[in-house]
C-alpha cells in the first residue's frame, strides 16, 4: 500500500495529451486506466449492436443509443463505455453542458479488448461501478469467443444471467420486443 497514492480526477483527463483516438483514458475510484484504440473486429461487433438498438429505438421511440459516450458519475469515477442505451427521461435530466452523461443509462455494453486485465477491468471493476450508480444492464461482448454475457440488476448488483452463443438470440426486459441473433453481431 502506498501511503500518498495518486488519486486521479475526471478534471485531471482534461490535461492528457489527445492522442486522436489512439488512447482511451478513464478513472475509477480515483484510479487512471488508459486503454488502446481497439480491434476493428471489437469496432464491428459495437457498430452492429449500435445499428440494431438504433434501430429498435427509431421503431419504438422509447430512447437513444450512443456509441462512446462519457459518463462522469463522481469527480474519481469517469468511463467511457463503448456503448449505451438511455431511455429519453434519463436523457432529459442526466448530460452535463460538456455533453457526458451524469446518471447511468439504463444499458452499458462493453467489447472485450484483449488481455486479461482488459477482461478483469470490464467483467470485474466496471460491472461493480455499473453496479453501484444504478445501470439496468450490462453486456460483455466477446468478439473472440462470439459470446455476450447479459448481467441484471437484481437488488443493489448486476448479476450474471446468462451467457449468449452463436445460436442464441438477444433480447431484453428494457426493450420490448427487440431481438438479435448473435451470430449478426460478429458476422
Amino acid at each position: 500500500m502506498v501511503a500518498n497514492a495518486v488519486r486521479w480526477t475526471v478534471q485531471d483527463l482534461e490535461a492528457m495529451p489527445d492522442d486522436w483516438g489512439w488512447k482511451r483514458y478513464e478513472v475509477i475510484d480515483g484510479e487512471l486506466l488508459v486503454t488502446r484504440a481497439p480491434h476493428i473486429f471489437h469496432q464491428s461487433a459495437a457498430s452492429r449492436l449500435h445499428i440494431a438498438l438504433g434501430n429498435w429505438s427509431d421503431r419504438f421511440d422509447l430512447g437513444r443509443t450512443f456509441e462512446t459516450p462519457g459518463i462522469v458519475f463522481s469527480p474519481g469515477d469517469g468511463v467511457i463505455p463503448d456503448l449505451v442505451w438511455v431511455s429519453h427521461e434519463r436523457l432529459e435530466n442526466g448530460i452535463d453542458e460538456a455533453g457526458h452523461f451524469t446518471i447511468a443509462p439504463e444499458l452499458i455494453i462493453e467489447i472485450l479488448s484483449a488481455g486479461k486485465n482488459n477482461e478483469q477491468r470490464d467483467k470485474d471493476i466496471k460491472r461493480r461501478l455499473y453496479s453501484k450508480y444504478g445501470v439496468s444492464e450490462y453486456w460483455v461482448v466477446d468478439w473472440r469467443l462470439k459470446t455476450i454475457e447479459v448481467y441484471r440488476r437484481n437488488q443493489a448488483q448486476l448479476e450474471l444471467v446468462c451467457t449468449l452463443l452463436e445460436n442464441d438470440v438477444l433480447s431484453s426486459p428494457l426493450l420490448p420486443e427487440f431481438e438479435l441473433a448473435i451470430d449478426k453481431v460478429f458476422s
